[in-house]
C-alpha cells in the first residue's frame, strides 16, 4: 500500500451496512418472526409426522423422506430467524420442499398412501409452502419498490 492509502474492511462499506439495516428491519418484523417460527413448526411436524400420524411398515421409504425434508425446513426457518442477512437467498427452498413432500406420497416408491399419510403430508406440505412463500414476500417486495 501506498502512504495515505488505508484498507477498509468491506464490511464498513456504506452499501453493505445500508443493507444490513434492511435485513435487520424485516427480520425484526411480527409477521417475519411469525413466519419463521411457524415454517419451524411445520417442518418438525413434518418430520415426526410418520410417528404421530402412525405410518404404516410398508411406508419406511416416506417415513425417512418427511424425516430428512421436515428437519431441512425446520433447520431453514431457524436459520431464517437467526440470520436473515445470512440466509434470504435460501427462501425459495422452502416452497419448493414443500411441494415436494406433497408429490413425494406417489413418487416415493412403496409407500402405502393412507387417508392418514396423504391428509398429513398435503397439510404439512402446504404449510411449508404457504409460509415460505409468505417469508419471500418481503425480498420481492424490496426488489420491485427498489426498480
Amino acid at each position: 500500500m501506498t502512504e495515505g492509502t488505508h484498507a477498509t474492511k468491506m464490511t464498513d462499506h456504506p452499501d453493505i451496512v445500508a443493507m444490513n439495516a434492511r435485513y435487520d428491519r424485516m427480520a425484526e418484523s411480527f409477521t417475519a418472526q411469525a413466519t419463521d417460527a411457524l415454517t419451524v413448526l411445520a417442518g418438525l411436524y413434518v418430520a415426526l409426522s410418520p410417528w404421530i400420524v402412525g405410518f404404516s411398515e410398508t411406508s419406511a421409504g416416506l417415513a425417512r423422506n418427511n424425516l430428512v425434508i421436515g428437519l431441512a425446513v425446520a433447520v431453514l426457518g431457524a436459520g431464517f430467524a437467526a440470520a436473515y442477512e445470512r440466509t434470504h437467498r435460501l427462501l425459495s427452498v422452502c416452497p419448493l420442499l414443500g411441494a415436494w413432500t406433497i408429490v413425494s406420497l406417489w413418487l416415493v416408491s412403496g409407500t402405502d398412501t393412507t387417508t392418514e399419510t396423504v391428509l398429513s403430508n398435503v397439510i404439512g406440505g402446504a404449510a411449508i409452502v404457504v409460509f415460505g412463500l409468505i417469508a419471500m414476500l418481503p425480498m420481492y417486495l424490496a426488489r420491485r419498490s427498489a426498480r
